[in-house]
């Protein structure tokens, strides 16, 4: 009986719990912009290289 009624009393604390904050995403920076750009172009450049080798056959 004991643990019921601790538990029943414990149940209500959860309801008082915080609501739930979204974390608000930052701005990319110029450094993060330039790598990305980077590494797109280098991935056009592998999937054009990798066509050309598929097509000499």
């Amino acid at each position: 009986m004991k643990r019921i009624l601790t538990i029943a009393l414990l149940l209500p604390t959860t309801a008082l719990a915080e609501a739930y904050d979204r974390p608000i995403p930052q701005p990319q920076t110029e450094t993060a912009e330039f790598w990305f750009f980077v590494g797109s172009v280098a991935l056009v450049l592998s999937l054009v290289a990798v066509q050309m080798l598929v097509s000499r056959r």
